[in-house]
């Protein structure tokens, strides 16, 4: 593998060097979610479970219609994983004020504590990444994943004006 250290023609990405930074995703994403993994097996879910579990903690009363949104699963795929979710408590259900059809959904305090444990390794991980590359190289990273993001995604993440603003 090339050294990391070397700074690519940002005019001209070669193969080589995209690549790389595949690999370095790989390799990266394998250690983000090893402690999680483990701690989801302990309950015989997924990582799907961990999806659910993260977007229904960063945003509560999130109606299902908006997590299949982010989700970009299947109903039947959603409603599997949710049902083994309520069914143990770690997240409940309720229809909306405004349309009672809708469900919305939260985590228990029983989902809280597990969504907590599930991110506490991520979140270190993650800091610790920044503080060795320096607020440049976070600053260069965010870009980086905001670009590799699907458009819609874009508005959803950070609201359609600001969406515009930062793909500038």
């Amino acid at each position: 593998m090339a050294d990391i250290n070397e700074a690519p023609n940002p005019l001209y990405l070669r193969d080589e060097e995209l690549r790389q930074s595949m690999e370095l995703l790989f390799y990266a994403y394998r250690g983000f979610t090893a402690q999680p993994d483990t701690l989801l097996d302990q309950h015989s879910f997924g990582r799907a479970h961990h999806r659910v579990i993260y977007f229904v903690g960063r945003y509560p009363s999130i109606s299902v219609t908006e997590l299949l949104g982010i989700l970009r699963i299947t109903k039947q795929s959603l409603s599997r994983v949710l049902r083994q979710l309520v069914a143990e408590g770690f997240i409940t259900q309720r229809p909306g004020t405004r349309d009672r059809r809708q469900r919305l959904l939260a985590l228990t305090e029983q989902g809280i504590e597990l969504e907590r444990r599930l991110s506490t390794d991520q979140r270190e991980r993650i800091a610790a990444a920044y503080r060795e590359s320096g607020p440049q190289a976070v600053e260069g990273y965010r870009k980086v994943l905001f670009a590799m993001i699907d458009p819609r995604d874009r508005a959803r993440l950070l609201g359609a004006d600001r969406a515009k603003s930062a793909a500038e």
